[in-house]
């Protein structure tokens, strides 16, 4: 016969064994919905670093074409005004420049291949400007293996072209400069334009300064990274700050920039 305590644990079995089946298969049900969230933001996580990669590309060959087009134009005028010796020295440093640029298919730089780029556009200049251009660059020894967006320190330069040297006569003065400031570097290109003190100058806000801005804030935060124009009596200065970062390679021998991959 069954005895009232066994029959007490049989009623307690009964009520409590479907509890704990309901509650097993619920805390089931959430932990799968659960792994199912965290798989779905993974996978967005992913697809939003694929398309800022896109995006930063599809940037970076905006502005390329528009770099030919301002030198092949330095080097047609040489030839149209004759100056034979100049012009073979143009197309030597246009063909150094494109040898640098191609033989890598990485879409970040240090800041000495930046510096070599715009070097190269700048003896182009030179050779055109002659006397009236004069310009200094200053780059501190332990920030040369640092990564830069490519076209960087390029695009300001030529900007100090098209919107002053190119439209105003008289003296084309340009500096540039790059340094550690704390955790981040430092870019500093300044140029004479007289343009903008006249009135007759664009305010910054171009398509090479926008492309800039926009790709600083693909690869950084906004309180990581800045660009900022500042129209001074005597001249124009930009101004870029970016984090220090250092280029590494990955298992297929990419360059790639350790802030942007480990963002």
């Amino acid at each position: 016969m069954l005895q009232i305590e066994d029959f007490s644990l049989y009623v307690m079995f009964c009520v409590l064994a479907p509890l704990v089946g309901a509650f097993t298969l619920l805390f089931l049900f959430i932990f799968e919905k659960r792994i199912d969230l965290l798989e779905n933001q993974t996978n967005k996580i992913k697809l939003e670093k694929e398309l800022q990669q896109a995006k930063y590309f599809q940037l970076n060959q905006q502005i390329q074409p528009h770099f030919f087009f301002n030198t092949l134009n330095s080097i047609l005028s040489l030839a149209r005004l004759n100056r034979i010796e100049e012009l073979v020295r143009a197309i030597e440093v246009f063909s150094k420049f494109l040898k640098a640029k191609y033989k890598s298919d990485h879409f970040i730089c240090t800041v000495e291949e930046e510096m070599e780029y715009a070097g190269h556009y700048l003896q182009i200049q030179k050779i055109r400007f002659q006397s009236r251009l004069s310009y200094t660059l200053n780059m501190e020894e332990e920030i040369k293996k640092a990564t830069i967006l490519p076209f960087l320190i390029q695009t300001l330069v030529e900007n100090a072209f098209k919107h002053s040297f190119e439209k105003y006569p008289g003296e084309a003065n340009l500096s540039i400069s790059i340094s550690l400031s704390g955790s981040h570097i430092l870019l500093t290109v300044w140029n004479s334009s007289k343009g903008v003190h006249s009135g007759n100058d664009d305010t910054g806000t171009g398509h090479g300064l926008n492309n800039i801005r926009r790709r600083l804030s693909l690869m950084y935060t906004e309180e990581e990274a800045s660009l900022e124009l500042y129209h001074e009596p005597g001249g124009t200065r930009a101004v870029v700050t970016w984090p220090v970062s250092y280029s590494t390679y990955n298992e297929k021998g990419a360059k790639q920039n350790e802030h942007f991959i480990s963002g």
